[in-house]
């Protein structure tokens, strides 16, 4: 079936001489080739070489530029916004500009599944530029050039500065950077020179101050390509429609106006040649704004020298983030160096303000609740609460995740401990309640309640659940014994609420006090230690694995680490270390190393967070594990276990771990 033009396409399969010849507008088409031409990870792009009806005529080729077949990169692009920024630019702002825009011929985005369009003109025959090897002289002057063209039209356009499409949150601050920077100096420490290190710790130590002086009203601001560098760039060759066009406008944003100059100017040429045309690449940018430019000569200097870090930035940011290849290491060996040259060169360091440690987030009392759903098929919301009773060599874990746009909720209760079966229930296909402090399904009834936000919950769990002799025939889906469990319990804050920087999750430590009654068993708790947590976002558990865990010591230290692992992206590290007097130190990195029987259960784990350079050895007593499955038949296992645990100093405690491993 032909698809209609105002529909969305999803592969050049979906293509058709008729739309092709509909959407380019020119002479009839009445054949055409596709091939794959790039290697980009997020999105794919096709040249579509066309043919026309007898003595007509129009272009040879279009590129069609589509959403990644990959589920997990797809649902990165949809969640980041990278798509809709893209297919806006093309629809909104590139009628507006000028520059080295190619013509879109057609543009489609469908919000719910990520699916998009964009039908390009071809910039064949073009040579890419490369960010190493560096850009001539007269290709730096042409691509500024052509930069001030694209800028001009909405420097301090009021109109796009309210866009929201085009104004997003910026997703790195002091403390997510500090974590990349640490593990990009061990990366690279054998490369990075005393002055590159001192203009990186300079810029991270005071990097939130940076930004907020930069967000200044009175600074000129404009729209931002976000990655305006050579890698992006065709240069056009004889017979090319543009002498330079620009690509991957998903990272397109509102901002200071001057970051792309510098971002260009500070890598584009070997160090000696930007010394050498500094003045002349300037002046080249200045005049592609035009006679009327509301900006002089000398602000673009300044603001050029203002957002000359930007590059070192992306420096360290770029190589943590990406899939590890010696291409890449030199280009960001190559980006830091140039960019580093740049910041020192314009003596752009004393502008930055005086180094400050960030303060540890915390949530608000509102946040105890249930908040608004997102329109994404994995948006979560789930509510944890554990507790480990040493005394009585029992532990349990209770969650409730909510998945609205799948209508469905998971209810997990599991006790466990060295001698006893692992009392498990589990209903992962619960219908979705109206309130979710008030949940009832066929497995049993679970109540919440916020007795005092942040200080004191109650958790109630009643049901018919399934005790299991072997708990890892949890994780191979199978049936246990009929039993009853219930867990009717309070946590009282002990620590510090503590908030991630980076999703919308808090961590707090507490003790528990109630009853649990399983298998026959009545166990009273009296304030034994425990965790709480709540966390609301999109939660794919098949596309990356963590080490999760929160601790508890007899001297009344609080350790929560997440070794976040994310496919083609070096670790993340999040978490805290709470001392008995509630300093909380915020960690930068959490490593876990672990041994898994052939079963799935975990057999052995050290955990070593920093700063503080903590090491924590892990002895499990009890499993409570649990199977996953995505809707698209993905597999993930989720053991869950206590554990007392051991410091290299000789610090004894216990706590709860999980372990999310994709199968």
């Amino acid at each position: 079936m032909a698809p209609t033009q105002n529909a969305v396409i999803e592969r050049p399969t979906d293509l058709t001489a008729d739309w092709l010849t509909a959407a380019v507008g020119a002479g009839t088409v009445t054949g055409f080739a596709t091939e794959r031409i790039g290697t980009g990870q997020m999105s794919e792009c096709y040249r579509v070489t066309l043919t026309y009806a007898d003595g007509q005529a129009g272009p040879p080729s279009v590129v069609l530029k589509v959403a990644a077949t990959d589920s997990a990169s797809r649902q990165t692009g949809l969640a980041l916004g990278l798509y809709e920024r893209e297919v806006k630019f093309y629809t909104d702002i590139a009628p507006r500009i000028g520059g080295p825009v190619a013509p879109c011929f057609s543009a489609g985005y469908d919000g719910e599944t990520g699916a998009f369009h964009l039908l390009l003109g071809d910039a064949a025959p073009a040579t890419v530029g490369d960010e190493i090897r560096g850009a001539t002289i007269d290709q730096a002057l042409l691509a500024l050039a052509e930069l001030g063209r694209v800028h001009a039209p909405l420097l301090g356009d009021t109109a796009a500065a309210q866009a929201d499409w085009l104004n997003r949150e910026a997703p790195i601050n002091q403390a997510l950077i500090g974590q990349l920077y640490a593990g990009f100096a061990e990366r690279y420490a054998d490369q990075i020179t005393y002055e590159q290190r001192d203009v990186c710790e300079r810029l991270v130590a005071s990097f939130d101050a940076y930004l907020a002086a930069e967000a200044d009203p009175q600074r000129p601001e404009g729209l931002i390509h976000g990655d305006y560098r050579l890698d992006n760039m065709l240069f056009g060759e004889p017979g090319a429609d543009r002498a330079l066009t620009v690509v991957d406008w998903q990272t397109v944003t509102w901002g200071p106006a001057l970051t792309d100059v510098a971002y260009f100017l500070g890598c584009a040429l070997p160090v000696s040649d930007r010394r050498d045309h500094y003045d002349a690449l300037l002046r080249a940018y200045h005049e592609g704004l035009g006679p009327d430019a509301p900006l002089s000569l000398d602000d673009v200097r300044d603001g050029v020298r203002r957002q000359s870090f930007f590059g070192v930035v992306m420096a360290i940011v770029s190589s943590m983030l990406v899939e590890r290849t010696e291409r890449g290491d030199r280009m960001f060996m190559t980006m830091l160096q140039r960019h580093c040259h740049h910041v020192l060169d314009t003596d752009a360091l004393v502008i930055l303000p005086d180094p400050v440690a960030p303060e540890p987030l915390r949530p608000e009392p509102t946040d105890e609740g249930a908040h608004p759903p997102g329109d994404e098929d994995l948006w979560n919301e789930s509510w944890y609460f554990d507790f480990v009773d040493p005394a009585q060599r029992i532990g349990g874990w209770i969650r409730l995740g909510l998945v609205p746009n799948q209508n469905i909720a998971w209810i997990n209760g599991l006790l466990c401990g060295p001698d006893m079966p692992t009392i498990a229930i589990v209903d992962l296909e619960a219908p979705l309640p109206d309130d979710p402090m008030q949940v009832h399904c066929e497995a049993g009834d679970l109540t919440m309640e916020i007795t005092d936000p942040l200080q004191t919950y109650r958790v109630t769990l009643r049901g018919s659940a399934q005790a299991y002799d072997d708990p890892a025939a949890l994780l191979r889906g199978e049936a246990g014994r009929p039993t009853e469990l219930s867990m009717d319990l309070v946590f009282h804050t002990e620590g510090v609420p503590y908030q991630y920087r980076i999703t919308p999750r808090y961590e707090i430590p507490c003790t528990v006090s109630g009853t649990v009654t399983a298998d026959g068993q009545s166990y009273q708790l009296d304030s034994v230690q425990g965790q709480r947590d709540h966390s609301w976002g999109v939660r794919d558990w098949w596309s990356m694995e963590w080490v999760w865990s929160a601790l508890h010591l007899e001297d009344g230290t609080h350790l929560h680490g997440v070794d976040v692992r994310i496919p083609g992206a070096p670790p993340v590290g999040i978490g805290y270390i709470q001392h008995a007097e509630r300093e909380l130190i915020e960690l930068q990195t959490v490593t876990a190393r672990e041994e898994f029987a052939d079963n799935g259960l975990p057999l052995q784990t050290t955990l070593t967070l920093a700063p503080g350079d903590v090491t924590v050895t892990i002895d499990v007593h009890g499993h409570a594990p649990v199977r996953l499955t995505s809707p698209d038949g993905r597999v993930s296992h989720f053991p869950r276990a206590w554990a007392t645990v051991t410091t290299a100093d000789g610090r004894t405690g216990i706590g709860w771990l999980e372990w999310n491993r994709n199968q």
